[in-house]
């Protein structure tokens, strides 16, 4: 998967135009912020969690990290991130880069409430050098977000 991957997908609500691509890395939150001149937590980070035999994600804030309580609570297992291996096999995406779009048939996708503080937020798109700002609602639909949980405290 690629960016190009992501901005066709994208084009389904017209916005393929919108992905924002970087000259320099916003593969992490503190890069993202940076080359965007945001906060932290608005950038929307894709997280990978092993499931069984596959995997789930779940968009975060960026300022926020996983509780491990929470995440058991809601998700009825123990949170056990992805290797970066595992993570392009399972999304298609390499780490820095992953993001809640044009995934893998199946693959669900969870959003943290944390990302409701903000009017908008700012997902990877497929690349780390790339992002879309989004509303909260805007993710929910072009994401397919499942559920909204709370699996997560701020750092």
């Amino acid at each position: 998967m690629s960016v190009e991957d992501v901005k066709k997908y994208l084009d389904k609500w017209g916005r393929g135009k919108d992905v924002l691509e970087f000259d320099s890395s916003s593969a992490t939150v503190e890069l993202a912020a940076a080359v965007l001149g945001v906060e932290s937590g608005r950038i929307a980070k894709t997280l990978s969690f092993k499931q069984g035999e596959g995997c789930i994600l779940i968009v975060t804030a960026g300022d926020t990290r996983i509780d491990n309580s929470k995440f058991k609570a809601e998700i009825g297992c123990r949170a056990s991130m992805l290797s970066p291996d595992e993570v392009l096999k399972h999304t298609g995406y390499a780490v820095g880069g992953v993001c809640p779009f044009a995934l893998p048939q199946g693959l669900r996708v969870y959003a943290d409430i944390s990302l409701k503080r903000y009017r908008t937020i700012f997902p990877a798109c497929g690349s780390s050098n790339s992002a879309i700002e989004l509303t909260v609602d805007e993710l929910t639909e072009y994401a397919g977000i499942e559920k909204w949980v709370d699996v997560c405290k701020t750092r």
